[in-house]
Parts: C-alpha cells; structure tokens; sequence
C-alpha cells in the first residue's frame, strides 16, 4: 500500500495511492495518524496523481540520516580510506523536519553557497513496532558550508538543513519483501540524473547495516517514535557530487535550473528543480576574545 499526503484545490489530504490516482482519507486524518494505528477507510472518488502537488509523506516527530554505505565514505574522505570508527557502530545526524520539501517541488540554494549537492538515499519510516515503511530522501546539502562547519568538530548545520526531499509517497514494507537478500537487505536499483544524464546508480543492499539494525541503534539509551524517519545515508557510485569531487572528477556543482531526478525500485521517482535562493548579507565573524575574567 501506498500512502500520500498532497494538495488539491488549495486543500491539504492524506490519502492512498492506488493505479486510478489518490483516494482521499477523511478531512483531518493524516499518514502519521495512520502509522500511528488510526483506522482510516478512503472516501469519495480518487483525484489524478497528475493533478495533485504531492507534499512529503509524513511530518515526522524527527528526520535520523545514518551514512551506511562504505563506497559513499570512501570517495568523500580524502585519500579515499574508510576511518575505522566508521565500521564499530552506525553514524547518523539529526536533520530538520521543518525544511521538508515534496517530490516535485522546487529546491531553493541555501544563502551563501556555492558547492550546492543531491544526496541519493531512501529512509525508513518507523511504526509502533518495527518499520512501516520506506521512501525516497534527498539530503540536499551545501559542501562548502558544511566543510566550514564541520572543521570545528560540530555539525553539519546549515550546510544540511535549507531542504530534504520526502516522497513520493510511503511505501508499506510488506510491498518491498519480495525484494530482500539471503542476507536481509532490500536490493532496490538506486539511480539519480541530473539533466537527463544519469551520475549515480547502486544498490540499496550494498549498506553496511540493514535498517532493523540502524533502528535498534538509533533507539539505544532513547526512545523512538512512531513517524520518526531514518534515512539511509548517500549511496555509493556517484550517489552524489561530492563522492564524484573525492574521486578526482570534475563534475559542476548544481547550478539554478538544473533538474535531479531520483528513482528506487519498489517506491517511485522525485523529481526537484533548483531555483536560485535568498541572498543574504554575509555572516558577521565573531569577535576577537576579550579575556576578560572580572568585571
């Protein structure tokens, strides 16, 4: 089963998807509601998916995004070996659940940006108990902001956090069953395109841990909740610019008007333009330190 939430006639719905377009739930009942056991029956005759701006699925409780693909780590860190801490545990940061974007809706450049990049993933949206299914992510991010940032040993923070493309809509996870390994990981084809020209494709089996696994760490010494979204994590083999920079190519970054499809088997394709963002004044540099220990 498919679920959405989307625009139509200047009003908000949660609905599911089915071949004829989206059967709306009842006014008032969202997919969180849903994952979070409310029983919900679609009403009245289904709207187009053409004719509907899809929004991201859900609004999460919290958005985890894990970094659970070896090659990814490989090609950002220079010169090309993986840290051995990557191997003893998952990693994962918390990104904004306010700065959610649709699967077609248009991506602004964060102020201040120059190395503007896609991130190929697909996240895990958890239920009550266990996993209730997956979608696509994008983990726009600004390279140079975050390099910035992330010098000082915190971070990222607003290199990551002006956008993160959810959608098209939630699949359950009884659907991609059929598509898990001998070894329990989903091999899903990965692929991503910007302009027309396919940059990345992967597999989603080639993570290091299974999402179970990424949940039950996510939850050691916390508590989760029903909605909370894991991503995955940037796939390997051109899952992003950044990873093709680490590699020796090339590659421009994103410019305002380039176009990045993403498609996963099992879940469908987002498809966002980048627009040019807000400019602001730059950002005042802090003081030198006074040293002052009385007043």
């Amino acid at each position: 089963m498919r679920f959405a939430t989307y625009e139509h006639g200047g009003t908000v719905h949660a609905g599911v998807v089915s071949g004829d377009g989206v059967h709306a739930f009842p006014a008032g009942v969202t997919v969180l509601d849903v994952i979070r056991g409310r029983p919900a029956v679609p009403s009245g005759p289904p709207v187009p998916v053409a004719e509907v701006r899809l929004l991201p699925p859900l609004d999460p409780p919290s958005v985890r995004d894990f970094v659970a693909f070896e090659e990814h780590v490989e090609g950002m860190v220079a010169p090309g070996s993986v840290p051995p801490e990557w191997y003893e545990a998952p990693t994962f940061y918390f990104t904004n659940p306010g700065a959610l974007l649709g699967a077609h809706d248009d991506v602004p450049i964060p102020p201040g940006s120059r190395l503007f990049d896609f991130e190929l993933e697909v996240a895990a949206v958890l239920g009550p108990d266990g996993i209730f299914g997956y979608t696509i992510l994008n983990d726009w991010s600004a390279r140079d902001l975050q390099r910035r940032e992330m010098k000082v040993n915190l971070g990222p923070a607003k290199g990551k956090d002006s956008a993160t493309t959810l959608g098209p809509w939630l699949v359950t996870a009884d659907e991609l069953e059929p598509y898990r390994d001998p070894d329990g990981f989903l091999a899903l084809e990965m692929r991503v395109a910007v302009n027309g020209v396919e940059v990345g494709q992967d597999l989603l089996s080639n993570m290091g841990w299974p999402f179970e696994e990424l949940a039950a760490y996510a939850g050691r010494g916390t508590r989760l909740r029903a909605g909370d979204v894991l991503g995955s994590g940037t796939c390997g083999n051109g899952g992003c610019l950044a990873e093709l920079w680490g590699r020796g190519g090339t590659v421009e970054p994103l410019r305002a008007g380039d176009v990045v499809e993403m498609t996963v088997e099992g879940i469908g394709t987002i498809r966002n333009t980048v627009v040019p963002g807000v400019e602001l004044p730059p950002v005042r540099p802090a003081r030198p330190r006074p040293g002052k220990r009385s007043r």
